[in-house]
């Protein structure tokens, strides 16, 4: 053992901290959603610790937005590859010993990676929240708390640490050809409505032609522009097509076209960004834009974008009592309902609602 970790070691043995640790890894193989609950954490204790350096093992998805955080080390471990990831970060780590790991993932893979990282406390879920045995592979657990939002679980880390006071900041830099594609896509002085409508399950995405009915109204009655924002995959540019076939006002169809940093920065140009439950919601909160989020088949006060979840319409309860037969507070908090036709249960009238009471609070701070 490193005598730098020796040294820690004695001075450690409970928590919380007595002392900033000189070394943090984080473990999570996250999606770009969990970025986003995960990074204030992350944040809040780089505020209370300037001197600690920070490492976060991921997965190759979300490595393409940790990469972008200079002050973060980031170890991307292929998920799609296990084996030969496991022994690859075996070697990486060879020789290195952290004071803190927090291990974020209740998952049997990611027991297998904590297993290898040497750390002098390792800190994970309470008993009720660690699943697949992760209790096992840690030394601490954070406190009990039920029915959180997932970013509010991620900061009880940060509190079993000693410290208490959140730092909701993000701070995910964009370059110059980020920002040049995001002022091409939304022009200064046209204020600009971005629909992301795909979602990583094909039961959490809306109609297309409800989406239509949406665009056409805050086209119509408030004169904004609709832009289309989603991936490359043809399921995505297909819905795209279908959207802006049923709509009857123009609108930008920018599907497939866009990369991560170039997303960020159109949605921090965005007026609102109208989406299901997805990681579009979350990267918007991140860059400071208004969510109005479509929940049916999950909770939107567990899963909602953290900053908008007044204005998300949350038919999740609705779902619950039809379709499992008994109401959302009788239900497991983690339960989603992916069930066909879950998201029918939304229905135009509902977001354009919402849009108007966006447009009329919107209209007061302007």
């Amino acid at each position: 053992m490193p005598e730098k970790a020796t040294r820690y070691l004695s001075r450690v043995t409970t928590l919380p901290l007595t002392q900033p640790p000189a070394s943090v890894c984080i473990l999570r193989l996250a999606t770009l959603g969990d970025v986003c609950h995960i990074l204030p954490m992350v944040r809040t204790l780089q505020a209370e610790w300037p001197n600690t350096q920070f490492t976060w093992v991921t997965g190759t998805s979300a490595a393409r937005l940790i990469d972008r955080l200079p002050d973060i080390e980031c170890l991307t471990f292929d998920d799609a590859a296990p084996l030969s990831a496991l022994r690859d970060l075996k070697q990486r780590l060879h020789g290195r010993r952290f004071d803190l790991l927090l291990h974020l993932d209740p998952r049997a893979l990611a027991n297998a990676i904590a297993f290898r990282v040497q750390a002098t406390i390792k800190l994970g879920f309470d008993l009720a929240r660690a699943r697949r045995f992760q209790w096992l592979f840690t030394t601490h657990r954070i406190e009990p708390a039920k029915r959180q939002h997932v970013l509010d679980g991620m900061f009880g880390f940060a509190e079993r640490l000693g410290v208490r006071e959140k730092v909701l900041r993000w701070d995910i830099p964009l370059d110059d050809a980020a920002r040049d594609f995001a002022q091409a896509l939304i022009p200064d002085g046209m204020p600009t409505v971005v629909i992301s409508p795909s979602a990583p399950q094909r039961t959490r995405i809306w109609r297309a032609e409800y989406y239509a009915q949406a665009a056409d109204f805050v086209a119509t009655a408030y004169g904004m522009r609709v832009v289309l924002c989603g991936g490359r995959g043809v399921h995505d540019k297909r819905l795209g097509e279908h959207i802006a076939a049923h709509m009857r006002q123009p609108c930008m169809n920018a599907i497939g076209q866009d990369t991560l940093p170039g997303l960020l920065a159109a949605l921090e140009r965005a007026a609102l960004l109208l989406t299901p439950d997805s990681d579009v919601a979350h990267l918007a909160t991140a860059v400071g834009t208004p969510v109005l989020g479509l929940y049916a088949a999950t909770n939107s006060l567990r899963n909602g974008p953290y900053l908008s979840r007044q204005l998300c319409i949350d038919k999740y309860d609705a779902a619950a009592r039809a379709l499992l037969g008994r109401p959302a507070s009788s239900v497991r908090w983690t339960t989603t309902i992916d069930r066909e036709g879950v998201m029918d249960l939304i229905t135009p009238d509902d977001v354009i609602k919402k849009l108007q009471s966006f447009m009329a609070q919107r209209s007061k701070r302007r």
